[in-house]
């Protein structure tokens, strides 16, 4: 039996473990990162999550850790992040997707970033994505990024990579950021937690990486408890305990935003199960169906065509240099721009009328499917058509994007699997201040049904981690 089949290792510990670790002494953040290297160069050449990997680096800020004298106030001590490749890690370029929008090695750490390494937190490298962050389907042209639970099958995007990356183990936990549900989609398809905060929660830098206000920084994660930590982390809030939620009404939907779309049955009984979830925990469930006016969809999609054109504008790239795909979609958002289909006052009419659902309705909380249908295959969809990618996405993922527009948290909790063994999902949404309720019913899904973290067959690791044992 070979040495590394024996020794014990973090990997697979969740975030708090790790940090209690740390911060009791129980293990250096050194070892801890080391133990998350060797698992990625395993791994991930199967499952291409992550775009640069910074081995030295990431061991010598975590000998920083190790080198400080007080550790009690580090709620991340040690952890191994990964950050997703469109938000600045000081001393990398900002890769965006793809060589043709790589941006020059940054300064500075993006606020978010200086917030998780402030907490204690080693950057361990910055996870794929989708060329501009446009598709639910993470492919760069140099590589196809792969779910760990299907290698057949994408982890969904634009945060696909940070995704894989959690549900395989090579990090605890990942930054992504969803504009029009690119935390949630990616956790719904790879079985995480994945909460999008309400609008002006957590700093975006207003600029390319903001879509006219669709944007949120958030975190995936494989339990609840570090979809806390890390929410307090990047909201610069003191952390405190989940507490369970007193009994709510939360209103069921099945209503698709999207006309002519609707959930599968895998989708359609994850939402009878979480009904079934919320009863056992003392809550009470009912329908509710928001209207999605028509409208709504053609100023999300004006939007999103006009946030791609932006950021192409805003690097002085031209839109030739762009993925096949691509470059009809800027195409669009210049137009769209032009003829003043993208309308802040829009947007908050939506915003008002959503937050008027809760009050219309008398329910807490909206309960919605995560996804109407499995992940599409694993493959070079930078090389399709844009009509194909659009298919693709909207399809299987269009219960995300209104809250976007919204600005209203909402969050992602897996619920079982699908009978082809793939995770399924449901999404909550909440009125603006509810993250801290939309993640501690969660928490109550979690004791009442516990989701497998990994995916089967991950961590490929020996005996373990101690933090588990």
């Amino acid at each position: 039996m070979a040495v590394q089949d024996i020794m014990p290792t973090w990997v697979g510990a969740t975030a708090k473990q790790i940090a209690r670790g740390v911060r009791r002494g129980d293990v250096s953040a050194t070892q801890v990162v080391a133990d998350h290297l060797d698992h990625v160069a395993r791994v991930d050449a199967d499952l291409a999550a992550f775009r640069t990997v910074r081995g030295g680096e990431a061991i010598t800020e975590a000998e920083k850790v190790d080198e400080q004298e007080e550790l009690a106030n580090l709620p991340l001590a040690g952890v191994p992040v990964a950050v997703k490749e469109n938000t600045p890690v000081a001393g990398l370029p900002t890769w965006n997707g793809s060589a043709a929008v790589r941006s020059a090695v940054a300064e500075a750490d993006h606020e978010v970033v200086r917030r998780l390494r402030g907490a204690g937190a080693v950057i361990l490298g910055v996870t794929r994505m989708p060329e501009l962050g446009l598709w639910a389907l993470t492919d760069d042209g140099s590589a196809v990024t792969r779910n760990p639970w299907d290698s057949g099958r994408t982890p969904g995007g634009s945060s696909g990579g940070a995704a894989a990356a959690v549900a395989a183990g090579l990090v605890p936990m990942a930054h992504g950021n969803d504009g029009l549900g690119s935390i949630r989609i990616p956790a719904a398809c790879c079985g995480l937690v994945g909460l999008k905060p309400g609008r002006g929660v957590v700093p975006c830098q207003l600029g390319a990486d903001d879509w006219f206000g669709l944007t949120e920084h958030g975190m995936l994660t494989s339990t609840v408890a570090d979809a806390a930590v890390g929410f307090q982390v990047l909201a610069g809030r003191p952390q405190e305990k989940l507490v369970p939620p007193h009994r709510l009404r939360v209103g069921v939907s099945l209503r698709s935003p999207v006309r002519g779309i609707s959930p599968d049955a895998p989708n359609r009984d994850a939402v009878a199960a979480a009904g079934r979830l919320l009863a056992a925990a003392g809550h009470d469930a009912v329908p509710a169906d928001p209207v999605y006016p028509t409208r709504l969809g053609l100023q999300g999609i004006a939007t999103w065509f006009a946030a791609a054109a932006a950021d192409v504008r805003a690097a002085g790239l031209d839109r030739r240099d762009l993925q096949r795909r691509n470059r009809r979609h800027v195409a669009l958002g210049e137009w769209a721009h032009r003829r003043g289909y993208v309308r802040e006052a829009d947007r908050i009419a939506w915003r008002e009328r959503s937050i008027g659902f809760f009050a219309d309705h008398s329910v807490d909380l909206l309960l919605t499917p995560a996804l109407a249908g499995p992940p599409p295959e694993a493959a070079g969809w930078s090389g399709r058509s844009w009509s194909a990618n659009m298919k693709a996405s909207i399809s299987y993922a269009p219960y995300a994007a209104p809250w976007n527009i919204a600005g209203l948290p909402a969050i992602v909790v897996p619920v079982g699997r699908r009978p082809d063994g793939l995770p399924v999902a449901v999404q909550f949404v909440g009125p603006p201040g509810s993250e801290l309720l939309l993640l501690g019913v969660a928490g109550q899904f979690e004791l009442q049904a516990p989701w497998a973290r990994h995916a089967p067959g991950y961590p490929r690791v020996g005996t373990g981690s101690p933090a588990t044992a």
